[in-house]
């Protein structure tokens, strides 16, 4: 009987740190895969924000920018792909990037 009351409270904890937004749908943020490799992540964020490639607002990533650190590519690369994600996917834009982004309910902006 104690394993199905953490299950129930593990779900509710879950589903307190799932943002909605005002008319009750999920928010949404397209993240880096934890399984990719970096040199991946690296082709996919520069495609992300590269002038020819997705168009992604980079601008906060670089050195001396308030998302500069952590100064990783992993979360460089999950700041672009939801840059992108964001600005396209009502004009069709996926959160693919190769299989190297997945889509989350869990604001990544926050540390759990």
């Amino acid at each position: 009987m104690s394993i199905v009351l953490l299950r129930i409270m593990l779900a509710l904890l879950v589903m307190s740190m799932i943002t909605r937004k005002s008319d009750g749908e999920f928010e949404q943020w397209c993240i880096a895969e934890e399984q990719t490799p970096d040199d991946e992540l690296q082709g996919a964020l520069d495609w992300a924000c590269g002038g020819g490639g997705g168009g992604a607002d980079c601008s906060k990533i670089q050195v001396n920018q308030p998302c500069y650190y952590p100064n990783t590519v992993r979360d460089h690369a999950s700041y672009a792909f939801n840059s992108y994600y964001q600005k396209n996917k009502h004009k069709g834009g996926s959160c693919y990037f190769k299989g190297a982004a997945m889509i989350t309910e869990l604001d990544p902006s926050k540390n759990f």
